[in-house]
């Protein structure tokens, strides 16, 4: 057969004729090369498309495609030139990827990250947050100092400002040691109350003994948020009384006589809350005790402490003291008045007389 036949895959040489015409699209897939040429093709705009990383590639493809086309004749041209095509596009892939991480590539420009937090407001507003920062330090520091020189000893800033320093611990920030040392509390303090009741006919009636602690004792129980009520009212409102009066239950200065008040006021509450009046009853009187139990130590302590309670009983209180006080000095305003009235009045009548 010719080395020029139409029917052979062979290129014409220079100097010899074309074939036949053709249509275009036949004419321009034999002027590239058929399917290696467009295998040829593809792999150049993969390099281009790459940045030229993928050009060696792409020539290596070429190459490999243009003499498999070249021995095992137009049979087997289409399969490698198939293979070719995939493994152009596989090349130019991955010199795109290497491009994209390599210096050949351009980085796009980063934005600029959000600012969030203090940094994100205005200036105006930065100055007042750190304005605000600096005076809750400042209130933090002086509550600190404050309450560091009422639990500290006696020294000579308590001495000059102690009455400055209670006026800002009482009552919400008072402290005690009782809970560390030197001896912590071993005690069960019960306490009780009972009212007498005048009743709609006239009568008196006294109620029994409401235990107040065992009623504080039941409302905490159980509960994984108890008030501040429920756990420190009475036990301390008691505890105040007891540091303001003496053995004989007479107050120590104007404290004794605010705690007293204190107690009464906390009764008159429970004991309405326990309906204690009953209908158409007036709580006329309350009277406290209480009852001190030690808790008993544990097995391998050998201490010794009493089993026996101590009952302390205080007297009877008028739950309106300020209202009979208030009553009483009215009625004696009204009666150095009268007395200061008829005095005038026969005084002046005895001037009358003389003069007549």
């Amino acid at each position: 057969m010719d080395a020029h036949d139409k029917d052979s895959d062979a290129r014409p040489g220079q100097n010899e004729p074309d074939g036949p015409d053709r249509p275009d699209g036949e004419a321009d897939a034999e002027e590239t090369g058929g399917p290696a040429g467009a295998a040829e093709t593809g792999g150049s705009v993969g390099a281009v498309e790459a940045g030229g990383f993928a050009g060696a590639a792409g020539a290596a493809v070429t190459a490999r495609t243009s003499g498999a086309a070249g021995t095992d004749g137009a049979a087997e041209a289409p399969e490698e030139a198939a293979g070719a095509v995939e493994e152009a596009g596989a090349a130019a892939a991955g010199a795109v990827g290497a491009g994209s991480g390599g210096t050949g590539a351009v980085p796009s420009a980063r934005r600029p990250e959000a600012r969030t937090g203090v940094a994100a407001l205005s200036p105006r507003y930065q100055i007042g947050a750190v304005v605000a920062l600096a005076v809750v330090a400042v209130a933090v520091c002086a509550h600190l100092g404050l309450v560091f020189l009422h639990v500290a000893p006696s020294n000579t800033l308590t001495k000059q400002h102690g009455a400055a320093v209670d006026e800002w611990v009482f009552p919400e920030f008072e402290q005690n040691w009782k809970l560390f040392a030197p001896n912590p509390l071993q005690q069960n303090v019960s306490v009780q109350v009972r009212a007498e009741i005048g009743t709609a006919d006239g009568g008196i009636r006294t109620t029994g003994w409401y235990d107040l602690s065992a009623e504080d004792g039941r409302d905490i129980d159980g509960n994984p948020l108890p008030s501040h009520t429920q756990q420190n009212e009475l036990r301390r409102a008691w505890d105040f009384f007891v540091a303001t009066h003496d053995s004989e239950d007479r107050p120590v200065g104007l404290r004794g006589s605010l705690s007293e008040t204190y107690l009464r006021r906390i009764a008159l509450l429970r004991l309405d809350r326990n309906d204690a009046a009953g209908p158409g009853g007036v709580v006329e009187r309350v009277q406290y005790r209480s009852r001190t139990t030690n808790v008993k130590p544990p097995s391998w302590s050998g201490e010794k402490v009493s089993a026996r309670p101590v009952v302390r009983e205080l007297p009877w209180w008028s739950v309106s003291p300020e209202t009979a006080d208030t009553a009483d000095t009215s009625a004696g305003k009204a009666g150095s008045t009268g007395k200061a009235g008829r005095a005038g009045k026969a005084g002046s009548t005895g001037k009358e007389g003389g003069a007549a």
